[in-house]
Order: structure tokens, then C-alpha cells, then sequence
């Protein structure tokens, strides 16, 4: 029985997730995924893949999709990743009742060769510009409604600097988020939807020196890291995430979800020290064991679907 993993540039997470896998002797053996043409009635020969790419490489994505149909477990789900992105998981946060901050969807500033005014008659224009202003407030940040890695953020003090930050947005699609001036930064570890690691965070740093090397029980009360653990695993359950991280900027007592779509995220040892890095080997390789020995399927249900069905039920 294998588990392949799946990489990107990053070289201390994963061949230290292969030894520690090996090196424990539970019947499994855990290699780097190698691949080559696919046919579509190919068997996948692994139990478990553990993707930490895909996200970049859409012939990787097409691999896992096809993979899962054979059997393979993979983590994490391909299918719902695929569809996945952060203003929805806005939107489905603020009916859970984990806090988040005013969110706006953008119409784009540009569109692909092909598209002509008529495909676009469904769009207002102009847009109302000083009513999306008056709702998100200022200073706010205009990001893609999918992205990482902080590309393409802006921070905007004013309307006249967001309406030319906009027009240079091209065929992004983005949105408008409140600032929130907060006291603490909380980056969080969350295993299989039940193993949580709080980490304390600076997001002003400049990579890899993010990560504060301060205890949680000294950074911030018990009852703070009591919410936040509750908000890791009612997201991480609503979005099917079994390997994520989590981001709460806390103001005024109240930890706001500022991005919690992470599911390849950064573990490089030199980024987020020896302790965290010793977590996550540790909880990924039982994770990885525990699927490849239960069969636990990818596609598990997300339990938001019950919000949707609830609109169409009532009427709404």
C-alpha cells in the first residue's frame, strides 16, 4: 500500500513527511508521486495522495480528479477545490457565525478576447461607486476573490485611489474588504478538522520571518483560543478541508477570519520553526496512515449544502 506526495519547489516539508511516514512501519510506504501520460481507463497505484500543488498545475489537477475515480483517497478534495474560492467562503463564514469582515464582490475591470458589450448587458454601469464605499469603509483592501500569496492586494485610503487601483486590475476579479486595525494576528494549523495549532503572526513581515516566537497561552486568553479553535473546525468542516490554514485578526476581542482557504499551506521548517513544523509532520503522517488503512473516502459532504437548501425550501 502507498501514499504519494505531491510537490511543488518546497524541499524540507515533504521528503520529511516521506521519512516519517517510512520510518513508523505501518504497512504503508509513502514515495513521491511520478507520472507521466495518463489514459483515461489507467488505475491510480496509490492509496493516499497528498497534494501540495495542483493548485498550479492544471494537468496535476485533472491527474487527482481521475485518481480519485479509481479510488485513491486524496487530500485534499480536488473536486471541491476546484470549485472553491474566498468570496464564497465570505459569505458561507458570516452564516456559521464565525466573524468576518465586510466583504464586496467586484464586477472586473477587463475581459477575455471574445467578449463583447452584449455578453456584459447583465452588468450596472456605472457602478455605485460611493454606496460600495459607504458599506466596506476606509482604509480597505482590494484583493482577488481567488488568489494567495499576496499578489495582487492593495491597500486603498481613499475612493479616488480605489476607483485607479481598480482600473488596473485588468481580468482579476475582485473584491473589497474592511480593514481590521487589530490588537493580534492568529495563523492556524487544522488536521483532518479536528487538530488545530495556533500560531502567533505578523502578516507585516516580510517571508519567512512571519511567525512570532511567543507561546499562545502568553499571546492571547484561554477563552480567545477556546473561539478560534471552535471557528477552525466549523470551517474546515463546512469547506471539506482535511490539511488548511486559518487566519484570525482579532480586534476588540473578536477574531475576524480574514483568509481560511489555504489547503497546500506553507510548512518549510525555516518559515515556520521547528515546533510547528514538528506539528504538522506529525499530524499530516498519522492523517496520511489513518486514510490509506480506513479507506476514508475524498468526497465527503459539506455540511453547507443545508443552507441552500433551506432558500429553496422556504421560498426565498
Amino acid at each position: 500500500m502507498k501514499i504519494g506526495i505531491l510537490v511543488g519547489r518546497e524541499n524540507t516539508f515533504p521528503p520529511a513527511l516521506i521519512d516519517r511516514i517510512n520510518s513508523l512501519n505501518k504497512g504503508v510506504k509513502a514515495e513521491y508521486v511520478k507520472i507521466g501520460g495518463i489514459s483515461e481507463v489507467a488505475d491510480c497505484p496509490y492509496r493516499v495522495i497528498i497534494d501540495r500543488i495542483s493548485h498550479e498545475i492544471p494537468f496535476y489537477r485533472a491527474y487527482l480528479k481521475n485518481a480519485a475515480l479509481t479510488g485513491t483517497i486524496i487530500v485534499n478534495n480536488p473536486f471541491w477545490w476546484s470549485a472553491d474560492d474566498k468570496f464564497f467562503n465570505y459569505s458561507l463564514a458570516s452564516r456559521l457565525g464565525v466573524a468576518v469582515p465586510k466583504t464586496m464582490l467586484m464586477p472586473q475591470k477587463a475581459y477575455k478576447e471574445g467578449v463583447v458589450s452584449e455578453s456584459l448587458r447583465n452588468l450596472e454601469f456605472p457602478l455605485k461607486w460611493q454606496a460600495i464605499a459607504d458599506y466596506i469603509g476606509f482604509p480597505s483592501w482590494l484583493k482577488p476573490h481567488d488568489g494567495g500569496g499576496w499578489k495582487n492586494v492593495y491597500k486603498v485610503n481613499s475612493l479616488q485611489e480605489l476607483i485607479q487601483v481598480y482600473d488596473h486590475t485588468d481580468q482579476l476579479c475582485m473584491t473589497l474588504q474592511e480593514h481590521i486595525a487589530f490588537e493580534q494576528y492568529v495563523r492556524c494549523y487544522c488536521i483532518g478538522r479536528q487538530h488545530v495549532r495556533m500560531m502567533p503572526y505578523d502578516p507585516s513581515r516580510p517571508y519567512p520571518t512571519q511567525y512570532i516566537d511567543v507561546s499562545i497561552e502568553d499571546y492571547i486568553g484561554k477563552e480567545l483560543q477556546e473561539r478560534i479553535h471552535k471557528d477552525c473546525i466549523t470551517l474546515c468542516n463546512a469547506l471539506g478541508y482535511d490539511i488548511n490554514t486559518l487566519e484570525f485578526a482579532v480586534r476588540d476581542g473578536i477574531p475576524y477570519a480574514i483568509d481560511f482557504m489555504n489547503p497546500a499551506p506553507d510548512a518549510d521548517s525555516f518559515s515556520v520553526g521547528p515546533a510547528n513544523f514538528e506539528w504538522m509532520l506529525q499530524h499530516v503522517s498519522d492523517l496520511a496512515i489513518r486514510y490509506a488503512l480506513e479507506g476514508t473516502p475524498t468526497a465527503k459532504s459539506m455540511s453547507w449544502d443545508s443552507f441552500i437548501n433551506q432558500r429553496i425550501a422556504v421560498g426565498e
